[in-house]
């Protein structure tokens, strides 16, 4: 085996930011002294699990807004920043179908009442900011996949007859609805832009303030068994994958058990999506795989406040949830919107809104993380953007995870076999200590010392 081992490292307190220090050499495991097996990390080439899809987030409207103000040279930087190679490397990535929370205002790709043939969809809306970030992208990222979201169909679609407080489809219109996705997916490729994959409905479960809309599992399955699945197979688009729920964790297991109870249920799903806002539940994640090991796994939308005393602990959070699903078969990790104001703006959905739906309980909440903020008029990378870069730098199209093993809980480990044979090995310390660890592959040891509250990449 190769004996040079890279290492990057990221520690807020040392003010190290995906730094490459000198690297670290592999010896015969028999060469070293005795008593190192209390500190070993272990990667275990031989066991393979689930291939990695990729990390990235989400290009939302008030994302897309912020590019559009932008000069050019900060347009440049930050599609360098955050889809090449060289930047972040993000390869999978969210855009939302009509409006989300995080728009400058409400707006569909239809708004015309009762018209069920779409005469007049267009997305005129997304070719002002959205499609000109996302055709960027692709020319540093070609091969970067794309899936979108619905957080709402239009309001007259709509039980309720508006995009927010939840409400349902209509069961009428069940089949425009379907058209719908199809003449987004056509109306994006003939801009360019492949759309790879669809999520049937944002937070399925959840009645939120914002444009949102309920499914309970058999509308969700049935939805997409009866309508969308074979529309997308009618208009040529078969082979766009369908995610169903594409909300929080801890009922990942009862929502695939009810959505792949039928074989037509099952056939027609590629994958189920989660979020991570109900906490982690990482074992629900295996136990959705040992349920349907064919479907896969995806984290669609994760994130925090940026408001915390500690400066580490939300890029800590971050890690811990990408690891906890990487560990557990989620193929891919993608963040929420990647740039936003020093306010978390564009956001459509403050106090005088809210107070107009008669709902009590307002609250302003707390800064959203970004991994770029648009901070007064200049780029500011924030530390999560490094702790991002970690994994997404390292980890190649095609890589698979691996095993791995850690000595001490404060040490969370995750591990990648790359196409070309390279393993990515990923640590991180939450301990307000250093931690000697030493890293074990195919009876080859290397000691490092992983200081207090830092990341660690390992390359070899």
């Amino acid at each position: 085996m190769q004996k040079k081992i890279r290492v990057i490292r990221t520690s807020i307190a040392d003010k190290a930011f995906l730094k490459e220090e000198k690297p670290l050499r592999f010896k015969e495991d028999a060469s070293c002294p005795d008593g190192i097996e209390n500190e070993v990390i272990n990667v275990y080439e031989e066991v393979k699990y689930q291939e990695i899809l990729g990390l990235g987030g989400a290009v939302t409207d008030a994302t897309a807004a912020l590019y559009g103000r932008m000069t050019p040279a900060q347009r440049k930087e930050v599609i360098d920043a955050l889809f090449s190679p060289e930047g972040l490397n993000l390869r999978f990535n969210r855009i939302c179908i009509n409006s989300s929370d995080y728009s400058e205002d409400f707006y569909t790709c239809d708004d015309v009442e009762g018209d069920t043939e779409l005469k007049h969809f267009n997305i005129e809306h997304d070719r002002q900011n959205i499609i000109p970030m996302l055709k960027e992208a692709l020319k540093v990222q070609p091969g970067m996949k794309i899936f979108a979201s619905p957080w709402s169909p239009p309001a007259w679609m709509k039980t309720n007859g508006k995009m927010e407080l939840g409400g349902k489809l209509k069961e009428e219109y069940r089949e425009t609805w379907a058209l719908f996705y199809a003449r987004f997916i056509k109306a994006y490729a003939a801009e360019g832009i492949p759309v790879w994959g669809l999520t049937v409905q944002n937070e399925a479960k959840a009645k939120q303030w914002w444009e949102s809309c309920i499914y309970e599992a058999a509308e969700e399955r049935d939805f997409v068994t009866g309508f969308l699945r074979p529309l997308l197979d009618r208009e040529g688009l078969g082979a766009t994958k369908i995610f169903c729920w594409d909300h929080n964790k801890e009922r990942v297991v009862d929502r695939a058990m009810e959505t792949f109870g039928t074989k037509r249920g099952r056939d027609s799903f590629d994958g189920i999506a989660v979020h991570w806002y109900s906490g982690d539940h990482f074992r629900a994640l295996d136990a959705a795989h040992q349920l349907f090991p064919e479907k896969t796994i995806i984290s669609t939308e994760n994130s925090t406040g940026a408001d915390l005393k500690i400066p580490w602990a939300i890029c800590e959070r971050s890690v811990h949830d990408i690891i906890g699903n990487f560990n557990n078969y989620a193929s891919a990790w993608v963040d929420w919107n990647l740039i936003l104001d020093e306010t978390g703006h564009p956001y459509h959905w403050d106090k005088e809104r809210f107070e107009a739906t008669g709902i009590d309980g307002y609250h302003p909440g707390m800064r959203p993380s970004t991994p770029i903020m648009y901070w007064k008029k200049k780029l500011k990378y924030e530390p999560q953007y490094y702790y991002f870069g970690q994994f997404s730098r390292y980890i190649r199209e095609g890589a698979v995870r691996i095993a791995s093993s850690s000595y001490a809980e404060p040490l969370e480990t995750c591990a990648f076999l790359n196409p070309d044979g390279s393993v990515v090995l990923v640590v991180m310390n939450k301990a307000d200590k250093d931690m000697p660890v030493v890293l074990r592959c195919r009876n080859h040891v290397a000691p490092y010392t992983m200081t207090k509250h830092s990341i660690a990449t390992f390359l070899f």
